[in-house]
């Protein structure tokens, strides 16, 4: 089944292939200039710093309906283990961690989907081999994110605790979150959208916080595509609403994320304690620090994004 007509005019509309020149790998974060930077270092004010980050754990999100998306697998390889074979001198201690690097909180990558044979800006989605990972785009390109973060509160917005599963965040809700955020969204700003589904986490309920799930509708893309921003984060597993709206285009926001507008996504980001804070001072802007690993050829990283009002 080909793709809707519909998905390929929005991605016309929507597409930075050539933006930033031929050879881009980057996308979006090249709007993550000293600018954007500064407005993001002018937010700190209280030094008061939110982990979104959820613990490295066996117990985590996944439920292994997706086989490569494994758990972190925690285990020692050295226990107080004499570094010069006196143990009454120095003793060390060593672990091995073995994961799927979008198993919890993380980045996708760029080079993380593609379709009709391309990733981003053109380049061949045979760039991504099994010997070197994605030679184009990998993840190891984004050198740094550090911007302003804005907390998009929709759950709150709409007056509820958490969005019904299904839920798909349009336009009008980003508007009415922007509202309630009193901020206006600059170019290379980074958003954080809040479904409120960690709630389901927090119960031990992992199926439920999996799917279906809320998530942005593909009539949002183009308003991130209006107001320029470097990337998005949500709460949940799927990032996008599940089941999606049209059965004829798998995960048509990340295809056109990723693939046409060159913009990372965030998954399994952990907002409730960030979203109370901001809901007692009223303030939903912030320093955000949100740097993946330089994992070479990585279709995504974990990431421990750290936001300081």
């Amino acid at each position: 089944m080909s793709l809707p007509e519909w998905f390929h005019e929005l991605a016309k509309e929507v597409s930075n292939k050539g933006r930033w020149g031929d050879e881009d790998e980057i996308g979006t974060m090249n709007l993550v200039t000293p600018e954007a930077t500064l407005r993001g270092v002018g937010c700190a004010k209280t030094g008061r710093s939110f982990s979104l980050a959820l613990p490295l754990h066996h117990d985590g999100p996944q439920t292994g309906r997706i086989p490569n998306r494994i758990n972190p697998l925690h285990t020692m390889i050295g226990i107080n283990t004499p570094f010069m074979g006196d143990p009454q001198k120095t003793c060390l201690s060593d672990d091995v961690l073995v994961m799927g690097t979008q198993c919890a909180t993380h980045w996708d990558g760029l080079a993380h989907a593609s379709y009709a044979g391309l990733l981003y800006n053109g380049y061949p989605s045979g760039t991504v081999i099994a010997e070197a990972g994605a030679t184009k785009c990998g993840i190891e390109k984004v050198k740094s994110i550090v911007t302003r973060g804005i907390l998009l509160d929709v759950a709150a917005a709409k007056g509820v605790r958490r969005l019904d599963a299904g839920h798909a965040i349009v336009p009008e809700d980003l508007d009415a979150a922007v509202a309630k955020a009193g901020v206006t969204v600059e170019p290379g700003d980074i958003l954080l959208v809040r479904t409120g589904q960690q709630e389901h986490l927090r119960t031990g309920d992992k199926d439920a916080y999996r799917l279906p799930a809320p998530g942005l509708s593909y009539t949002s893309v183009k308003w991130f595509r209006e107001h320029d921003v470097a990337a998005v984060a949500t709460d949940t597993f799927s990032f996008e609403v599940w089941p999606g709206e049209d059965e004829a285009v798998l995960l048509p926001v990340h295809l056109l994320h990723l693939v046409e507008m060159g913009m990372m996504q965030g998954q399994h980001w952990f907002l409730d304690d960030l979203a109370e804070d901001c809901a007692k001072d009223g303030v939903y802007e912030f320093l955000l620090h949100a740097s993946p690993e330089p994992i070479v050829g990585g279709t995504g990283s974990p990431v421990n994004p750290i936001a300081t009002k």
